[in-house]
């Protein structure tokens, strides 16, 4: 019986995307490559959460599957994360806490 093959850990679904996805937990200071691409992750990557394979420039979109996601709001250097601190959807409203904020406080 032979071994299950290794599971990536990361999944880029498509070649046009500049982001691949977690397939599971990754912690930071781990090397981990997807489609010839090698990144050193500087923070741990929870499962599911988009990691930037390719640098993407402040105001691009940001594709997954080939299909615009958001825009940068800041550049963003390969081996960041993607999420709300970076990312502003272009099509829903996209809601994060200030600095110092608390979830259910109001805004200072």
């Amino acid at each position: 019986m032979s071994a299950p093959p290794a599971v990536l850990p990361l999944l880029r679904l498509s070649a046009a995307d500049r982001i691949a996805v977690a397939t599971r937990d990754i912690a930071a200071g781990e090397t981990v490559s997807v489609d010839g691409i090698t990144l050193t992750l500087r923070h741990p990557v929870p499962l599911g959460h988009k990691v930037a394979l390719l640098p993407i420039g402040a105001g691009e979109k940001v594709l997954k599957y080939r299909v615009p996601i958001g825009s940068a709001t800041a550049d963003i250097a390969p081996g960041e994360i993607v999420h709300t601190h970076n990312l502003r959807s272009d099509y829903l409203p996209t809601y994060t806490l200030e600095a110092g904020q608390r979830y259910g406080e109001a805004k200072r």
